[in-house]
């Protein structure tokens, strides 16, 4: 099982056009906010399941403020994290993981790409980065693929443009 995850493309869909075309079809795709309009299109880019949530600046209806899910045994929450203030770090993730009870929590919002464990809890906290408005060292766009091995286990990978 292939997940593209990705975030912050504020309406621009170039680049994450390009990653498509890198990766190929993912067998799922999770965007974790600032969609800024390409909700209405995200369906038509992919064939697979699509999970979005709203950001700091969505206002559509269509957009939950979060979203949980399983995959393959495997429970995910995502939200966009500036109300969970991810710029202070992941503790509110963690906490928000915990009482949903899931194995790995997907946020954007900081446009700087990390994957952190959580000892204590188990949990994972994944945020893509930007595709559009780079803020890390290189300013390079960024995106996460996540795989599902055979044995249950997920792997994340931080990819750059």
């Amino acid at each position: 099982m292939r997940i593209l995850i990705v975030s912050d493309t504020h309406g621009y869909d170039d680049n994450f056009l390009k990653v498509l075309k890198k990766t190929g079809e993912p067998d799922l795709l999770i965007h974790a906010g600032d969609l800024c309009g390409l909700e209405n299109y995200m369906d038509s880019y992919v064939s697979c399941e699509v999970k979005m949530v709203s950001g700091n600046n969505d206002f559509s209806p269509r957009l939950k403020r979060e979203e949980v899910f399983d995959v393959d045994g495997i429970g995910f929450l995502v939200v966009h994290g500036h109300r969970e203030q991810v710029y202070y770090g992941i503790d509110n993730l963690v906490y928000k993981g915990l009482e949903y009870g899931v194995d790995v929590v997907v946020c954007g919002h900081t446009h700087k790409p990390f994957v952190e464990f959580d000892d204590q809890s188990g949990i994972y906290v994944v945020n893509p980065g930007s595709l559009t408005y780079p803020r890390q060292f290189n300013r390079k766009p960024s995106f996460i693929l996540a795989d599902i091995d055979r044995q249950g286990e997920i792997h994340f990978t931080i990819n750059y443009l």
